[in-house]
């Protein structure tokens, strides 16, 4: 699949810069010569756009520290300070309520929201419903913001964060673009890798404490089975582990997934209950020294074998 031709390159480039009016020409021009852009990122999925896309002309600084579960973030007063002396504020709004709100407060004229460079979905009700659903505070009507497990929607976010860093300091636009455009490169080729991958699988259905995998499961015609929604060590009730057993012997599923940043007693207790094993699927929330990966391509090609081999893929 060409993430090129998926998407509206122009639509959302035109998008954002219409949009980032305060971030302009005259924004860089305050900057001396041989400064750095200083952006301040929500947590690391935005980070590293910032980062691949600055490149050298861009001093990135995140709000969430590694380790830290991003959903339970408490910003300090240093922080929240901060981002009024940011040029740049790269974050995804309906994930980090604390950040939501210190950005709303700061009345920041330099920030974009990634949420509003591509289109979110709601996946509540292929993981359970209301009562498993994964629905963030501050979202709305249960719209799923993790777009960046989904390659062709996080290139499409990279793209508008192309476009708006070359609003924002045009007189280095060239180096901006080139970076996005070898960005998506990578991106695509990580959507081809999916692809391929997980083509052909014995089941296509996978159980997962953290409900973060709504998109990716999308794009790939997989099936995601949350056990508890947004919270990864929520204790499951009885109905819900025999709901698991019941969809996993249907759906000859055999691995219940867990994250780096939580607990694996939730999936532990499951697995016991209903014969599967266990695993780890990254959300790539946060890179941390238990991250079977240093960066998101690694880390993404990381779950992509454990789906394979939770699949069966052939």
């Amino acid at each position: 699949m060409n993430v090129s031709r998926l998407i509206p390159t122009t639509a959302v480039a035109g998008a954002v810069v219409l949009g980032l009016t305060a971030c302009s020409a005259s924004d860089a021009a305050d900057h001396k010569n041989g400064d750095k852009l200083n952006v301040v990122a929500s947590f690391y999925p935005m980070q590293f756009l910032a980062e691949q896309i600055g490149g050298k002309h861009v001093s990135v600084t995140t709000l969430t520290k590694p380790g830290v579960e991003p959903h339970d973030l408490e910003l300090t007063p240093r922080q929240i300070g901060g981002l009024g002396d940011a040029d740049y504020i790269l974050y995804l709004k309906g994930i980090q309520p604390a950040v939501d709100d210190a950005i709303k407060l700061s009345e920041s004229t330099h920030s974009v929201d990634a949420a509003k460079l591509t289109t979110l979905e709601d996946h509540g009700t292929e993981t359970g419903g209301d009562e498993h659903g994964h629905e963030h505070e501050g979202e709305g009507a249960g719209a799923d913001p993790h777009i960046w497990l989904d390659p062709v929607k996080y290139a499409e976010v990279a793209k508008g964060v192309g476009a708006s860093l070359e609003k924002t300091d045009p007189g280095h636009a060239a180096d901006y673009r080139k970076n996005t455009d070898a960005l998506v490169k990578r991106l695509d080729t990580l959507n081809t890798a999916y692809e391929t991958g997980l083509r052909n699988t014995a089941t296509k259905t996978f159980v997962t404490t953290h409900s973060a995998f709504g998109y990716l499961a999308e794009r790939y015609g997989l099936a995601q089975e949350g056990i508890a929604g947004i919270d990864p060590e929520a204790e499951p009730s009885p109905a819900r582990i025999q709901e698991i057993h019941t969809i996993a012997e249907k759906s000859k599923a055999t691995t219940v997934f867990f994250e780096t940043l939580a607990s694996d007693k939730t999936a532990k207790t499951v697995a016991a209950d209903t014969g599967l094993r266990t695993d780890v699927l990254d959300p790539l929330e946060g890179i941390t020294d238990k991250s079977k990966g240093d960066n998101y391509f690694e880390v993404m090609r990381s779950n992509l074998a454990a789906l394979q081999k939770a699949l069966g893929a052939k």
